[in-house]
């Protein structure tokens, strides 16, 4: 089982968009998909037409069994959505009083990481959303994954916050067993524009060796995937950012280190 956890320290440069258009592809294979919600603003979960407001046996509710010494049933927690082969763990809003819960709760650092082991036999891939803030949540994302892709919007301050992921990153290698691999993706790249040419510029510059050379094209279709609830790999196969998210995929699944060898246009 893969487990890949997409992060990013700055809200707004395209998790949630890349999470579910992987998901999409990899379902469309007859892959075993689940996708995991751990941003308390939900949005993952909404994507798939579940209410983070009113929802029961979350991913709250897994944190809370677990630091109650629960024997846990992770399929208890896990909902199936429309599109086959493809399940969620939902979020809700009550992620977002976990921090202030921490000295309450023990062991949740982990919590995510021992829930994977025991559905190793149930998914192919495991695809985790994580919130925007270094905090219980975010560790357990980190922890859990054996690749971290990080969606970065070409703009300015989207850059300034990949520095501040890439210190984050830096603390948490030294409290792993083995050294967590990492690929940044540039999203929401619109050739029009000179910021966008040259965020894209500064990041082949500064991020060669960590860098996917391909990049996410500004997309009408993943606008129109959202507001219907479908992943645009699904809706809208051909569009141009698909297609791109299908070369990344495919670098990805190959589980390759040097990606700044594989671009949009091979």
């Amino acid at each position: 089982m893969k487990t890949w956890t997409i992060s990013n320290q700055k809200g707004g440069v395209g998790k949630t968009t890349t999470v579910v258009t992987l998901a999409g592809l990899l379902s469309v294979k007859g892959k075993r998909v689940l996708c995991i919600d751990l941003d308390p603003q939900g949005s993952l979960t909404s994507y798939f037409r579940l209410d983070p407001d009113t929802i029961e046996n979350s991913v709250y509710n897994l944190f809370k069994d677990s630091s109650e010494q629960r024997v846990l049933e992770p399929k208890k927690y896990i909902r199936n959505t429309q599109f086959d082969g493809l399940d969620i763990l939902p979020a809700s809003v009550a992620l977002a009083t976990l921090d202030r819960q921490a000295s309450q709760f023990k062991g949740l650092g982990l919590v995510i990481s021992n829930v994977l082991q025991k559905l190793k036999s149930s998914y192919d891939v495991v695809l985790i959303d994580s919130p925007p803030m270094l905090g219980v949540l975010m560790i357990n994302a980190l922890a859990a994954c054996d690749q971290l892709i990080v969606p970065v919007q070409t703009e300015f301050l989207a850059l300034k916050g990949l520095e501040r992921m890439v210190k984050t990153l830096g603390m948490v290698q030294q409290t792993r067993h083995q050294p967590l691999e990492y690929t940044i993706v540039p999203t929401m790249f619109d050739k029009r524009t000179r910021a966008s040419i040259s965020s894209l510029n500064s990041l082949r510059n500064q991020y060669r060796g960590r860098l996917w050379r391909g990049y996410i094209s500004v997309d009408t279709q993943l606008r129109e995937a959202s507001r219907v609830g479908v992943p645009a790999s699904i809706l809208a196969p051909k569009s141009r950012a698909v297609l791109a998210y299908s070369k990344l995929l495919t670098a990805l699944m190959a589980h390759k280190t040097k990606l700044s060898l594989v671009s949009n246009d091979g």
